[in-house]
This record gives C-alpha cells, structure tokens and sequence, in this order.
C-alpha cells in the first residue's frame, strides 16, 4: 500500500503553497519538522534558519535517517549549512550522544541520494577536528567497509547487476571518506582496504582509490598501488592518479 503522501499529491501540493506563503514562529516550525507529515517536514526543514538549542538540533538531526528521501535531502543540506557557524556546528554536534550520532552519519554517508552523501562529506570535514567524534566514526567506517566486502563476495551473480552496484556505491562514498581521514588512519589498515578496492572491476572504486593515492603516502606497498593504477585501463583511474 502506498504512503498517504504519494496517493493524495494534489492535496499535499496545494498544502505545501499554503505552508510557503504562512508566516510561522521558529517553535511552530520546529514542531512541524518534528511531528509534521511528508511535505510539513520537508517545508519546515527548507524553512528553518536556526538552531535555538540543544533540543533544536535533536529534532533536525533526528529527521537525517528513517524518513522520507525528500526530507532527508534537505535536512542533511541544512546541516552542511549550519555547520559552517561555530555555534550552530556545537548544538549539532551535543545533539545525541556519539555513539547514535556517528551511526547516523555513517547511514546519511551511504544513504542512496548521492545529494545526501556529498552534503554529510562536507559536514565531516567540519567535524573532523573533534577527535571524539572522528576517532569513532573512523572505527565504524572500517567495520562497515569490511562488511561490505564480505556482502560482496556472498552476492550470487544470478541476483543481477542492480544488486551488486547497489552494494559497491556504499563503498564508493566510505572511499570518499577514507580520503578526508587518510592523515588520521592505520597504514596497515589503509594497505587492507585499498588493496582490495584498487582491484575492483567498477572502474568509479578504482578511481576513487587513485585519488586517495594521491596523498602524501611512503608505504612502499600502497607506492606499488599507486604505480599500477597509474596504468590502469580506464583513463578516468589514470587521470585521477596522474604522475609522480
């Protein structure tokens, strides 16, 4: 059965122009981003121009996983927003306890709206001169690439290539992280996972492997990758790594 929002889209739409043009207070909009429907969340998440408190920050962040792609879009586009203002960036980053908070992240970075992935990138690099929060979310962004390896593998071809890319693209966006983190990683944990996603037949891992290769890197091992991409038979992998 379809969700109310999709059966009534002549309704919600007419909605939505009166919630446009009504002039609402911060706390109504802040309720309506907490209790609201599709569309009132989605409005009072476009609407929203502050954070007042700790309280504030809970409920927008709370909306970045578990709802409607629509809403989770805009609310991860707030965040790389407020982010950029030092008090906004500490009510988010107090919103939930670190643990939950890094879980959400994690799920917003592989979330299946590229636009979300790119808006949380962003909000990692603001984040990341907290060690608290960096250190563990680097801790579960290598649990969850090993996952994905391990899902990987056990994919039965017969399941069809939408299976498979859709497991990949997880680790596409985990690259794009690994390359914000690469001066805070293990070496022997970078050599363990890049090892494998260089090799990858999806050409996009291997460019994106390139492109953290292309760091400040003495490993001899991770230089011997390096060297091979740089001959890889995709030209976007060679363009990536270019020449040192």
């Amino acid at each position: 059965m379809k969700n109310d929002y999709y059966q009534n889209k002549d309704e919600n739409f007419n909605e939505a122009l009166k919630l446009i043009e009504k002039t609402m207070s911060h706390k109504e909009i802040i309720s309506m981003l907490g209790n609201g429907n599709i569309p009132q969340k989605q409005l009072a998440a476009i609407r929203l121009d502050t954070l007042e408190n700790k309280e504030d920050a809970n409920i927008l962040i709370n909306n970045l996983v578990g709802q409607d792609g629509k809403i989770r879009e805009v609310v991860s586009l707030k965040i790389k927003e407020f982010v950029s203002d030092n008090k906004l960036k500490e009510l988010l980053f107090n919103s939930l306890d670190k643990n939950k908070l890094t879980d959400y992240f994690l799920a917003a970075l592989i979330d299946t709206n590229s636009n979300i992935c790119r808006n949380i990138l962003d909000t990692l690099i603001c984040f990341k001169q907290n060690k608290e929060f960096t250190n563990l979310f680097i801790e579960k962004l290598i649990k969850l690439i090993y996952a994905q390896f391990n899902k990987i593998k056990q994919i039965d071809i017969k399941d069809g290539k939408y299976v498979m890319n859709k497991e990949v693209f997880k680790i596409y966006w985990c690259l794009e992280a690994i390359n914000i983190y690469f001066d805070l990683m293990d070496t022997e944990t970078l050599k363990n996972i890049l090892s494998v996603t260089g090799t990858i037949d999806e050409y996009t891992i291997r460019e994106k492997t390139a492109k953290i290769l292309t760091n400040n890197i003495e490993d001899k091992e991770l230089l011997t990758l390096r060297s091979k991409l740089q001959n890889d038979e995709n030209y976007y992998v060679r363009a990536t790594i270019g020449k040192f």
